[in-house]
């Protein structure tokens, strides 16, 4: 009997350890290093990129670079205050993947209160290192040529992975798109009336746009954004917003398919990143070389009237 329970406890003991496996940092902070690379550790001045999952405790997600679908490009800091985040990157290298727990409570000043929909005592960040540019002795220009090499070179596979993402999008969604000279793919979902818009119209136009991963950065319809963004602004008036057709104050794909509907209509335009935000992107949500989708709707046509004075266009929609 007592070798029984001696065989009992140590299994405990085993099973404990594997659900736990974490070590106590500085400033209540919790680390678990779940793949542990060769290599020097991160240090205040080096460049780092960095994959990470924020969440609660019950697992649900506050936010992922992976829905972005790039990681995060950094400086490194000297950390000035015990516990932070940052004092978890300094313990890891290139290629090292660790769980953090943060005391929600040491995240925000007394008296602050936590944000809305933040339970338990931790969060949690899941940290995958994709990169390190030592800084080490090398002088500035040699270190920003680097990183320059480095950002050219992943704005280079964006670039060649693009056509393949918006071809499965298409697939996926089994959409049977028209593709015009420029690349812009488009399906009219449900057909509208009368003439299409033209140059000079101002289209009323409701819109969601997407991610080829289906995450909403932004929309004119309220519902869709109670629904879809984590950041939902009460505030803000959600309504049709106005363009100016081909005046240029919209991306390309928008100034584009437009043109392609008429009042009423409905439609999800496919956008290649030539005819969106291109390399630049449209940060944080919009990363280099990246497709979007939008549904919109075109829900009344104003014509131009060639005697009145030239309206200025109006800015793009949001990205949120």
């Amino acid at each position: 009997m007592r070798k029984n329970l001696m065989i009992i406890a140590v299994a405990a003991l085993g099973l404990a350890s594997c659900k736990g496996g974490f070590k106590q940092g500085e400033g209540g902070m919790l680390y678990n290093i779940r793949t542990d690379k060769a290599g020097a550790t991160i240090k205040p001045g080096d460049f780092v990129s960095l994959n990470l999952i924020l969440k609660t405790e019950g697992d649900s997600v506050i936010g992922s670079t992976y829905e972005m679908g790039r990681p995060v490009p950094q400086i490194m800091e000297k950390t000035t205050r015990k516990g932070d985040i940052s004092s978890a990157f300094l313990l890891l290298s290139e290629g090292d993947s660790a769980t953090v727990k943060l005391a929600i409570d040491s995240m925000f000043k007394k008296g602050q209160p936590k944000p809305p929909g933040i339970k338990g005592k931790y969060l949690v960040y899941e940290i995958k290192v994709e990169k390190v540019i030592p800084r080490g002795s090398q002088g500035d220009a040699a270190f920003q040529t680097h990183v320059t090499d480095y950002f050219k070179a992943q704005a280079d596979v964006m670039k060649k992975q693009e056509p393949a993402k918006i071809k499965k999008y298409v697939a996926d969604k089994k959409l049977t798109t028209k593709t015009t000279a420029s690349g812009l793919q488009y399906v009219i979902t449900k057909p509208g009336a009368g003439p299409t818009a033209m140059a000079g119209d101002t289209a009323v136009v409701n819109y969601t746009g997407k991610l080829l991963n289906d995450k909403v950065f932004d929309t004119s319809i309220k519902e869709e954004a109670m629904k879809s963004i984590k950041q939902f602004d009460p505030r803000r008036k959600f309504e049709p917003i106005k363009v100016v057709v081909g005046a240029g104050g919209v991306i390309k794909g928008w100034d584009e398919g437009l043109q392609l509907l008429n009042k009423g209509a409905k439609a999800t335009l496919v956008i290649p990143s030539e005819l969106g935000w291109g390399e630049q992107g449209a940060p944080p949500m919009i990363g280099s070389f990246a497709p979007v989708a939008f549904d919109v709707e075109l829900v009344n046509i104003i014509k131009a009237d060639p005697n009145a004075p030239k309206v200025t266009a109006p800015v793009a929609p949001q990205v949120r």
